[in-house]
């Protein structure tokens, strides 16, 4: 499914991260990576500090003291724009299936440009985009364990394929999970009656999903369903399947509150503990 890989760097230790993630992935697709740097025209540039024909060819070769690229097809481009933008178009232009981008968690950080701007991804890529922490763990990346939210929704629908692809690739495990959000209902007895029948809808949104892992070929896939905040019972989730990874579906491009995937999956870019990967629904950028 991933035959193109897109990292846009921009020489941080996010960017690192992210390429050994892209790295993963490559070698098991027999994918091309595409590393990308942005000269920000609105941003400083001080900062950068690369010797060679390009940053991006630069960065590739600083990559190999600790990344096998031997076996790697690697394509290194330079950019000059609005930083989110040029990651965007030039996605668009050579037909990425993935953007593998290091994240910060949190915005402000003038001298590392991929924190706000992967959020801004997040939102707006048609193709699926795999955040990165910085301060994850270097070295090689292993995908053995993938969490699946869901609730049933088109958004969370989104997901299941690359979750699929991925797993019946690598043998992963599938951890599905569904949140029962409890937050505004009470403990009478017409609250019980609305809990029965969201547990009901969760029930149905795992057992659902799980069929369809199976038809793709997935061979191992656990289900739970959560009460509490979704984002929140989602990190739990996490930490309960010690998960190396979590995708997720969203319509982050419009953020409208009643799809409940798409402000989770911003939670969880800026909060998860593993790399997320959001893949947005199709119909999303219809909503307004």
């Amino acid at each position: 499914m991933f035959d193109s890989i897109l990292v846009p760097t921009d020489g941080s230790p996010g960017s690192e991260r992210a390429f050994e993630a892209a790295a993963t992935l490559a070698r098991t697709h027999d994918t091309t990576v595409h590393v990308l740097s942005v000269v920000d025209e609105h941003g400083p540039t001080d900062d950068w500090d690369y010797d060679g024909d390009s940053p991006a060819a630069a960065f590739i070769e600083s990559q190999a003291n600790h990344v096998d690229t031997e076996d790697l097809s690697v394509t290194a481009a330079v950019r000059e724009g609005v930083v989110h933008d040029a990651v965007l178009d030039y996605a668009d232009e050579t037909d990425i299936n993935l953007i593998v981008m290091g994240t910060h968690g949190r915005t402000g950080v003038r001298r590392f440009l991929l924190g706000s701007v992967t959020e801004k991804v997040v939102r707006l890529a048609d193709v699926p985009v795999l955040s990165v922490k910085a301060d994850a763990e270097p070295g090689t990346v292993s995908f053995d364990d993938i969490l699946l939210p869901t609730d049933g929704s088109s958004g969370a629908e989104a997901a299941i394929e690359p979750a699929g692809a991925l797993a019946s690739v690598t043998d992963a495990t599938v951890h599905l999970v569904s949140v029962v959000d409890t937050r505004s209902l009470g403990v009478d007895v017409g609250s019980s009656v609305i809990v029965d029948e969201l547990e009901s809808v969760a029930t149905d949104a795992v057992e659902n999903t799980s069929d369809r892992l199976s038809e793709m070929g997935v061979e191992t896939v656990e289900t739970a369903i959560a009460h509490g905040v979704p984002y929140r019972a989602i990190l739990d989730a996490i930490e309960e399947a010690d998960a190396d990874l979590v995708i997720i579906g969203t319509h982050g491009r419009t953020g409208i509150d009643r799809y409940l995937l798409g402000s989770v999956a911003e939670k969880l870019v800026r909060t998860s503990p593993v790399p997320v990967m959001t893949v947005r629904a199709s119909d999303a950028g219809e909503e307004q």
